[in-house]
């Protein structure tokens, strides 16, 4: 197995919660040899971790890996205060209830050691919330990745206002070791940015499928077929820079700008309910209901995986000597 260096300072993460994205990161850094305690309050935490691990080592970046080589990195401890107690990094994944995360890193901050990284996977509340009932939140950051983490890249990083700068710098240190790729946000924003992007693809998705332009499944292969792959090698902004010729996104601006207000006005705000629900639901079924999760998440994570490799090896190429 080709392993991802992690920041050599870091030694020990202690991951909190098991849910989906808890369980992509604890993949990620078992893979990058790191020693990974998880928290869980899940009675069968061990059983649920070592599922998934089977499940992920096929599709990990760094290539397929034995899960029990990376279980062997494992340990599990139900008493937060323990789990954080020598840890280097926190990676808090509960549940998005704002209470519940100010207890939980009240606790993390009492417990862990002064140099932890305590970081949040949320991806809707803000630092200066969850770290409210802090002594000291100086250490405390969102990042905040894309599902499934062991395999997207990006980590959005958001700090707060009591935020240390040396945090964030190590955060980012931290996340690069791993392969990933940490953006640091200038200012905090609900939602963040991905989710706001991805929230705005997916209402006007609901919206031509709910007046029948499109079925769900035509409208997936509509977006993997055109700005899915299109996003995967230029972002919007210089995809419409190249659409303006050589005269460049200045030019489209002159020549299109115009009617950019007017196609927006023009797009749908479907209402969430219970009809639109059944709509989407049952031609989601039809889709995608003859596969398991399994065979669906691993086809999306070898195929994610696939695209990434490809970009990077022609972004190389493509790169001035």
């Amino acid at each position: 197995m080709s392993e991802t260096t992690a920041t050599p300072a870091v030694r020990t993460v202690a991951v909190i919660g098991a849910g989906t994205i808890g369980l992509g990161w604890a993949a990620l850094f078992a893979s990058a040899g790191l020693r990974v305690r998880v928290n869980s309050r899940r009675p069968d935490a061990e059983k649920h971790v070592r599922a998934a691990f089977e499940l992920y080592a096929a599709s990990l970046p760094s290539g397929p890996a034995d899960p029990e080589e990376l279980a062997s990195r494992l340990e599990f401890e139900p008493d937060v205060a323990r789990a954080v107690e020598d840890a280097d990094v926190v990676q808090e994944n509960a549940p998005e209830d704002l209470a519940l995360k100010q207890e939980l890193f009240a606790r993390i901050g009492a417990a862990a050691p002064a140099r932890a990284l305590l970081l949040s996977s949320t991806s809707t509340l803000l630092p200066d919330d969850l770290g409210a009932a802090m002594d000291d939140p100086s250490r405390l950051l969102v990042a905040h990745p894309f599902n499934p983490p062991h395999i997207v890249p990006l980590v959005e990083i958001v700090a707060g206002e009591r935020t240390d700068r040396r945090a964030v710098d190590d955060a980012v240190a931290f996340y690069r070791g791993l392969g990933k790729t940490p953006v640091v946000l200038r200012r905090p924003v609900p939602g963040f940015v991905a989710n706001r992007l991805q929230s705005a693809l997916l209402r006007e998705s609901i919206h031509l499928v709910r007046e029948g332009v499109v079925s769900v499944a035509e409208l997936d292969e509509i977006v993997t077929a055109s700005i899915g792959a299109r996003w995967a090698a230029v972002g919007p902004f210089r995809a419409f820079h190249l659409g303006g010729g050589p005269g460049g996104l200045r030019h489209w601006f002159e020549h299109l700008g115009a009617g950019l207000e007017r196609s927006w006005a023009g797009l749908g705000d479907p209402p969430v309910d219970e009809a639109t629900v059944a709509t989407v639901l049952a031609q989601a079924d039809e889709a995608f209901g003859a596969r398991s999760y399994e065979e669906l998440a691993a086809e999306r994570d070898a195929v994610q995986n696939a695209v990434i490799a490809a970009a990077a090896r022609a972004r190389t190429a493509a790169s001035p000597a």
